[in-house]
């Protein structure tokens, strides 16, 4: 059994969550954020479009599939996580709380890059200015079973839920390959995903953390 000694991270941490719709990432996210709170790890969530003021008019325009051009669109999520790096991200992050992100430029890069542009031109744009994330969930579920997941939303967002479309959105998210990216099979039971999940996150928390004011597990 697991236990825990809780003292101050070194810094923050940024821990992603990507999929395509219905993956199970907001879920996830979620489920992390209470297991963290209860361990008393000073942690947070935001999202990706955020309630700002772009996020909420990429969200107006997400329910019609012909209402802006991929170009519109790209512009739209780099100005919602501009504004979401700097009033969100960096102050949390310097506060070393661990900050939890529903989506983010690898969204991005798989969305925008599955309309035909450049998915390696805009990570380069986004890492210009986005904080780079300690460690990224990529959820892998078949796009016809993550839209079943989803078919009780009230609002459909045309824009992103075709199934043809997200079979090529899947296909980006599974190039994406590094030694902080973690493609976990979303179709598995959300509590052996969460179970994997927490094991990773506590694993990092450790090693971020120092011998004299870290976070010490014990197993």
């Amino acid at each position: 059994m697991r236990t825990m000694e809780m003292k101050k991270l070194k810094k923050g941490v940024l821990i992603v969550f990507e999929g395509i719709d219905g993956s199970g990432k907001t879920t996830q996210a979620k489920i992390l954020l209470d297991k963290l709170s209860k361990m008393d790890i000073d942690a947070v969530y935001f999202r990706e479009p955020s309630l700002g003021k772009w996020g909420r008019e990429i969200k107006k325009k997400a329910a019609r599939a012909d209402s802006i051009t991929i170009e519109e669109e790209l512009d739209l999520f780099q100005k919602d996580r501009r504004e979401n790096v700097t009033f969100n991200l960096i102050p949390a992050l310097s506060e070393k709380k661990v900050v939890i992100l529903d989506r983010y430029y690898f969204s991005t890069m798989c969305y925008q890059g599955a309309k035909g542009l450049d998915p390696q031109e805009i990570r380069k744009m986004n890492e210009q200015f986005a904080v780079r994330p300690d460690i990224v969930f990529i959820l892998d579920v078949d796009p016809r079973a993550g839209l079943d997941r989803i078919a009780d939303r009230p609002q459909k967002d045309e824009l992103f839920e075709q199934e043809d479309y997200l079979e090529r959105v899947r296909d980006l998210f599974k190039s994406i390959t590094g030694k902080n990216i973690m493609h976990i099979d979303g179709s598995r039971p959300p509590e052996e995903i969460a179970v994997l999940i927490e094991e990773r996150t506590l694993a990092l928390l450790s090693a971020r953390s120092g011998p004299k004011g870290g976070i010490l597990l014990y197993f």
